[in-house]
């Protein structure tokens, strides 16, 4: 009896400890976690010129990492497909971010030459460097006022003209901004005529926008139909098995299936990378 006594309170000792040191692993994994989440939303967010609080945006996947794969759960009965949900939840944010800042360069590519144009024009009229630039930030929409009035707000709070313009150059890193970026230094270190470089590179960078437009619209029928080759087997594999349960299970249920699955997916696949490496053109 005694040590039958001594082995129950040794085991709940032992459940205990392991339950302890369990509490304080998770924790500290929630915690560098949850700043890890902070800190990277933070800075992505700052780029892209969203302020959001970050500690909000945590607690919000924290939510839709419960609910959605929950909710999958519930719909399909299979742990695969919850699982799967919570790793497309983890990587949602992630997406969203660089769609975000995919839309923004491509923004301020569209509307650099002008802004070029713009800057040009108020050093014919004599305006400084400085000047032109205060009234391109009042003029041009976003994101090519912000990132020259960050530029400008960095020199008055004592940064030099290098170390700000290559802050601008890693925020903004497409390769039309490094042609004006050069010329802004050249100008500085050596001199010259800024304004005709500016003119140069307006007219430069507005010919090169519309030969990658006409070329895009030459190219959309062939990415649309990368994009139906890659989706119509799944909609007749779907159509198939809402005709035809019986048979379309043995895809899924035997080895000869999942072979076959494979070969598809690999087919489909090289296929559409194929049809996107033919249609994407570097202008």
């Amino acid at each position: 009896m005694i040590w039958k006594t001594i082995s129950l309170a040794a085991s709940f000792g032992f459940g205990a400890l392991l339950f302890l040191a369990a509490s304080v692993r998770g924790r500290k994994l929630w915690q560098e976690y949850r700043e890890m989440f902070t800190e990277t939303a933070r800075v992505n967010m700052s780029d892209v010129f969203l302020f959001v609080d970050p500690a909000r945006l945590f607690y919000y996947n924290v939510l839709a990492l419960a609910v959605v794969p929950a909710l999958v759960l519930l719909a399909t009965w299979s742990f695969l497909a919850a699982a799967a949900s919570a790793i497309v939840v983890l990587l949602v944010p992630r997406f969203i971010y660089r769609l975000l800042r995919r839309h923004r360069l491509r923004r301020f590519e569209r509307f650099l030459p002008d802004a070029l144009a713009m800057l040009a024009g108020s050093l014919r009229a004599g305006a400084s460097l400085t000047l032109a630039l205060e009234g391109l930030v009042k003029e041009m929409p976003a994101p090519v006022n912000q990132e020259f009035e960050l530029f400008l707000r960095e020199q008055r709070l004592g940064i030099s003209f290098e170390t700000a313009i290559r802050h601008m150059e890693e925020r903004v890193p497409i390769t039309e901004f490094q042609l004006v970026v050069s010329a802004l230094r050249i100008s500085r270190e050596v001199g010259g005529n800024l304004t005709e470089i500016m003119d140069s590179l307006a007219d430069t960078l507005r010919s090169k926008s519309m030969m990658q437009g006409k070329i895009e619209s030459l190219t959309a029928q062939g990415k649309m139909q990368g994009v139906v080759m890659a989706g119509l087997p799944l909609v007749l594999g779907g159509l198939l098995y809402h005709m035809e349960p019986a048979h379309m299970s043995k895809l899924f249920t035997t080895e000869e299936g999942w072979m076959m699955l494979g070969v598809v997916v690999t087919m489909e696949t090289l296929g559409f990378l194929s049809i996107k490496k033919i249609t994407t053109i570097d202008v």
